[in-house]
C-alpha cells in the first residue's frame, strides 16, 4: 500500500523517529511500535491482508468516526486511517494516516 500522512508530525515520527511538535511527543517504545505498524501497512497489498494479523486488532470504526479504520500500536494508542481504492490495471489501496490517538480519550 502507498502511505500518505495527513499530519506532518506523523511523517516526522515515521521517518525521523521524533517530532518538533511539542503536542505530539511520545515515548521511544511507542514510536518504535508505530514505525513497525506503518511498515506492516506498507507491506500489505490490501486491507484484507490485515485481517489475519490478530495483534493489529484491525477494526472499522463506528459512530462519529464512520469510514475510518484503525490498528493498534499498543494497549493505549492506535493508528486511525482511511483507505481509497484507485482502479487502473491493478487496484492500489492508499492509506492515509489520520491520527496516532489515545483511544481512551
Amino acid at each position: 500500500m502507498e502511505i500518505h500522512f495527513e499530519e506532518e508530525y506523523l511523517s516526522d515520527l515515521y521517518y525521523k523517529g521524533k517530532t518538533t511538535d511539542k503536542k505530539h511527543r511520545f515515548q521511544p517504545d511507542v514510536i518504535k511500535r508505530y514505525k513497525l505498524r506503518v511498515e506492516t501497512l506498507e507491506d500489505a497489498e490490501s486491507v484484507e491482508d490485515l485481517y489475519p494479523i490478530r495483534s493489529l486488532h484491525y477494526e472499522v470504526l463506528k459512530g462519529d468516526k464512520k469510514g475510518i479504520s484503525s490498528i493498534r500500536v499498543n494497549d493505549q494508542y492506535r493508528i486511525e486511517f482511511t483507505t481509497n481504492k484507485i482502479e487502473s490495471e491493478t487496484i492500489l489501496t492508499i492509506c492515509n494516516i489520520l491520527e496516532l490517538s489515545n483511544h481512551y480519550k
